[in-house]
């Protein structure tokens, strides 16, 4: 049962489930800060530029969006103040919003517990991306956070995603195998998928294979040209439509001017609506 009210700790399914709910929306929304993206005023106007952006993305889009992305690269880069940036947009996000740390970790399990405490401590985050090669040693210092929600690379968006996770293993392909583990690995109910929109026929048997519970993370909508029909047709489940479809680009940089925040809204307000036009169609 989703309790009621998103303003306090709750397990990641409920407040996945509130937020869905409460804005009517399976968008997520990719705060991936670019410099040579972003309005070249507010470099001219501001003393810190990058978090006065993504307020207003956030204020612009919060009622529209059920999850933000927050990719580890595009704040790693900018060095100290970047972490610094990272942590004070985080804390800015309204707490019924699911914030999730897409830094896709992994190691040994003494090095991945600390991975873990940084994102889920440290950075607060309801959710984190991690790559499953080493196997579940690995992982397992993450999934011990059983309020929080481990967002296991499946079948990734990138063209060259076929060179590992086609190939075969135990008759079947490495992707399929990954999926049977994000299934099996699940006790805690905190597993999740990461399967591009760009593969919509692998995203329906993944879904297949995970069941109607676990939610899956769909990037590659937008500039990377997946399909957003299919990606909600084969991706939604019966039960929860439990999937994240994210947008970075083609909602945050929508406009390069002064009104890049209203256009934020009205691209997130396009794509929310027609993800749920599609859902209604899956109906």
């Amino acid at each position: 049962m989703v309790p009621h009210g998103c303003d306090k700790e709750v397990m990641f399914l409920d407040k996945l489930d509130c937020i869905t709910t409460r804005n009517n929306s399976l968008l997520c929304v990719g705060l991936d800060i670019d410099k040579k993206e972003m309005p070249q005023f507010l470099f001219e106007s501001y003393k810190d530029p990058y978090l006065v952006f993504n307020r207003a993305i956030i204020d612009a889009t919060k009622d529209t969006v059920c999850a933000y992305k927050l990719n580890m690269a595009f704040y790693e880069v900018l060095g100290v103040k970047g972490l610094t940036l990272l942590k004070r947009t985080i804390s800015y996000i309204p707490r019924d919003v699911v914030v999730i740390v897409d830094g896709k970790r992994n190691d040994i399990g003494n090095s991945s517990r600390m991975y873990a405490e940084s994102s889920f401590k440290v950075l607060s985050a309801d959710a984190v991306t991690v790559n499953p090669l080493l196997g579940l040693d690995s992982i397992q210092p993450f999934l011990e956070y059983h309020d929080k929600c481990v967002f296991i690379l499946c079948r990734t968006s990138n063209p060259s995603a076929k060179d590992l996770q086609d190939l075969t293993v135990s008759d079947k392909p490495l992707y399929q195998v990954i999926a049977e583990k994000i299934k099996e690995w699940n006790t805690h109910c905190n597993c999740g998928a990461v399967v591009g929109a760009t593969y919509p026929d692998e995203l329906k048997i993944v879904r297949g294979i995970l069941g109607d519970d676990i939610p899956i993370l769909i990037p590659g909508v937008g500039r990377q040209g997946g399909d957003l029909e299919k990606a909600v047709r084969y991706g939604a489940n019966k039960s929860n439509t439990r999937i994240l479809v994210n947008s970075s680009r083609g909602v945050i940089y929508a406009d390069k001017g002064e009104g890049y925040a209203d256009a934020a809204r009205s691209a997130a307000l396009n794509l929310r609506d027609e993800i749920n036009k599609h859902l209604e169609k899956k109906g």
